[in-house]
């Protein structure tokens, strides 16, 4: 396991690397060059020669991409134009908040849509079967922020049920430790503060999970479906073996294989949802805080998203490989 783990890692150097020779050149290919960017399209050639002269872009290439890489180890991902602060700091602040969000939605996609396709599966033709598939392909359809706004005005501002936005209420006190509200009220004991931003999350959770979650049924369904035809799986129940043995360890180990590949692709593509779910209910993570950088053209922070989301896909499918692994040992001599 030690191996494949190491063995994976030193794969995805040459990707890292190749991802920020493309960043490199994309900041040099600006229109007007970084500096205009900074500066906007009013600046004045004294002011863009400065501002290159500030930042080293009158060197020579190769010295300005190895500076690039330098920065990037040392994560100095440069300063936001929009707050002042270093971008890394940034990120690290707004970090946990879109974290918990995902772990969240992707918490809901797994646990609802992994039964749901397996017992559809299952019930070919039942009522169970055509509500699920139907369900998913609603769920497919629905844009993420379209979603999000029904559920903030039917259950936040029509019923009152949940929060409408932030991560917190104004009127509670919460003691931050690690910058996960959830986890930080349950270390510090502080449960009416942890509960409050379980009540946050689940609007934006449910809205972010919608997707993965309809993915996940109709992988986990059709994957199930063809298991189920074939032939060890008939051997096995013709050997009289129990029917919870041959589910567990014939059907759904096996067709569990191509819902891991899918999971952490959806697991990756959480951070181009949480954009937009962030946004409507102001939650305060990365996503919202990526969209206002769009707007002000922060090129320093949009550099450094781009760089985390890279990161996680890797470390991602570095996951799904061990999982991978885990569940079918003969992946771990490739």
């Amino acid at each position: 396991m030690l191996r494949l783990v190491a063995r994976r890692l030193l794969q995805l150097i040459p990707t890292l690397l190749g991802l920020s020779v493309l960043l490199f050149l994309w900041l040099n290919r600006l229109p007007g060059g970084p500096a205009s960017a900074i500066l906007g399209e009013r600046a004045t050639e004294a002011e863009v020669a400065r501002i290159n002269r500030a930042l080293g872009l009158d060197e020579p290439v190769w010295v300005q991409y190895g500076r690039f890489i330098k920065r990037i180890f040392q994560l100095d991902l440069g300063t936001s134009t929009q707050t002042g602060q270093p971008v890394w700091e940034e990120f690290t602040l707004r970090f946990p908040a879109t974290v918990e969000l995902g772990v969240a939605a992707m918490a809901i996609a797994i646990v609802v849509g992994i039964p749901l396709g397996y017992f559809a599966a299952r019930r070919r033709g039942s009522w169970l079967d055509v509500t699920a598939v139907s369900g998913s392909l609603l769920g497919i359809c629905i844009p993420v922020f379209f979603l999000a706004l029904l559920l903030k005005g039917l259950f936040a501002v029509e019923l009152g049920i949940f929060p409408s936005y932030g991560r917190l209420s104004t009127g509670i006190d919460a003691t931050s430790v690690t910058g996960f509200a959830v986890l930080d009220g349950l270390l510090t004991g502080e449960l009416d503060a942890s509960w409050d931003a379980i009540m946050h999350l689940v609007l934006p959770a449910i809205a972010l999970a919608s997707i993965p979650l309809a993915v996940i049924v109709r992988m986990t369904r059709a994957s199930v479906l063809e298991v189920l035809d074939e032939d060890y799986v008939r051997t096995a129940e013709s050997k009289g073996l129990d029917k919870r043995v041959v589910r567990s360890r014939h059907v759904l180990r096996n067709a569990l294989l191509p819902v891991i590949t899918a999971v952490g692709l959806l697991t990756g593509s959480l951070l181009s949802g949480a954009v937009l779910t962030e946004s409507v209910f102001s939650f305060g993570g990365i996503g919202s805080f990526i969209r206002t950088s769009i707007d002000a053209r922060d090129y320093p922070v949009l550099v450094g998203f781009i760089l985390f989301i890279a990161l996680v896909y890797v470390l991602i499918n570095l996951l799904v490989d061990v999982a991978y692994s885990l569940i079918d040992p003969r992946v771990r001599v490739h």
